[in-house]
């Protein structure tokens, strides 16, 4: 066990400012010559792209929903490892979970006994901030908040206003960002902008307007480094072929990567590359992303298309995920016309604006005598009735929705983002005959 700065980014609501703290924050210490290892609460698979892109570590996702407190507590164990500095990046407002607090930022942080950074926007208050601050720091004893950035803040008077309320409260000011360090993130597609904004336009801003190491010191804590989370993971024959890409395959967890490197040769592919598979494919994960980005690429890319059919159709183990699973249906139609995909699902997608919706939400079912959970955030959908579901899908209130897992002969495939964390690997999804 070892001493470092580790804390949370939270807010008391979203758009706060959390993520450009959070980004900034890991950028400078990056630029200081330290190790900075990134986390993000919850099954966000955006924030963690720009985190790695900060910090040249891979971001982990914490989510005390698909994962139970030992996992989570294992995980962090693990991918915190070497760093000088961790970094957790929370969601939504700091209480919002998916039980009232449960799963929320402060649960996280309470699990993990890790200290709290709390980013408040200024933008329209000045001492009306302290009762909003008192209740934050007094609502839960289990969690401690370190101290607050004032975010969106107009003046010098400002500024003055606003220490004034961290000196009654008794609250450590750890500074300010102006105005004009509004969040530089942008937003192209469904929240997404692959091509750019690591962090450092905001970096000089933390810089001048955060005293970090102060903050650092104030969020020092012993830190219990532990070996991988994974045991027993079954062994697979072969290639075990993942699909990525930029845009249509990009939301897959680091964990899930690790854990198919422990159990085989993990062989990387494009779909778009029009490259067969591996002749010894053994499984083949298609994960989410948004391949009605990529529609036109990927239905002229034949030869790749054939050979999911021909490994599909003799038996080869297939797992997909929302735009995994897209991919596999027999066409997706978007504004530019419709795209013939692989036609494994006998299925057919709209991502038409005028025809999709929002299906948002944490997912569980039962599949093989245990239970799955997992993660579902898409606007496309199934051109007419919903297929039949081999098992019935719940949120995680325990209320049924509309949301198919699909079986076609070892072909897997959903539109829930399954979390194979803790008590599932991979090869859970299919029969004993079939797996090594």
């Amino acid at each position: 066990m070892r001493d470092i700065p580790q804390f949370v980014i939270a807010a008391p609501s979203s758009g706060a400012g959390k993520t450009t703290v959070a980004r900034g924050l890991m950028s400078l210490l990056r630029g200081e010559g330290l190790t900075v290892q990134p986390f993000k609460c919850g099954p966000d698979y955006i924030d963690t792209k720009f985190h790695a892109a900060v910090c040249g570590r891979q971001s982990v996702n914490l989510d005390l929903f698909m994962a139970g407190e030992g996992h989570v507590r294992e995980l962090y164990g693990y991918y915190s490892a070497g760093a000088d500095v961790c970094v957790v990046e929370g969601m939504m407002g700091m209480y919002d979970g998916y039980d009232r607090s449960s799963g929320s930022t402060a649960d996280i942080a309470r699990t993990l006994g890790l200290p709290v950074v709390l980013v408040a926007d200024a933008r329209s208050a000045a001492y009306s901030l302290a009762p909003l601050l008192y209740g934050f720091t007094k609502f839960d004893t289990g969690v401690t908040v370190a101290g607050v950035i004032f975010n969106r803040v107009g003046s010098e008077r400002h500024r003055q206003m606003l220490r004034r309320v961290c000196s009654d409260l008794g609250i450590e000011c750890f500074g300010f960002l102006s105005r004009r360090s509004v969040d530089i993130v942008s937003s192209r597609y469904l929240g997404l902008d692959f091509s750019g904004g690591t962090g450092n336009d905001i970096t000089p801003m933390i810089s001048e307007g955060v005293d970090w190491r102060r903050l650092l010191s104030a969020c020092t804590r012993p830190c219990r480094e532990s070996a991988a989370p994974w045991t027993n993971l079954p062994r697979i024959a072969g290639d075990i072929v993942v699909a990525r890409s930029d845009e249509a395959f990009s939301f897959i967890y680091q964990e899930h990567l690790d854990m198919l490197r422990m159990m085989g040769h993990v062989t990387e592919f494009d779909p778009e590359s029009d490259e067969p598979l591996p002749a010894d494919t053994s499984l083949l994960y298609l994960p989410g992303g948004y391949p009605e980005n990529r529609a036109a690429g990927l239905s002229a890319a034949r030869n790749t298309l054939k050979s999911i059919r021909s490994y599909a159709a003799r038996g080869g183990r297939v797992l997909a995920e929302c735009g995994g699973m897209m991919y596999l249906c027999r066409s997706i139609a978007t504004d530019e016309g419709v795209f013939e995909m692989a036609g494994v699902l006998p299925h057919d997608i709209t991502a038409r604006p005028v025809e999709r919706r929002l299906s948002l939400g944490y997912r569980r079912f039962a599949f093989g005598g245990r239970e799955v959970r997992g993660h579902e955030f898409h606007y496309s959908r199934f051109v007419g009735d919903e297929p039949q579901s081999i098992t019935q899908v719940y949120n995680a209130s325990g209320e049924p929705v509309r949301s198919a897992i699909l079986r076609a002969g070892n072909t897997i495939a959903g539109y829930t983002h399954i979390y194979w964390g803790g008590e599932t690997a991979p090869t859970d999804f299919f029969r004993p005959s079939d797996n090594d």
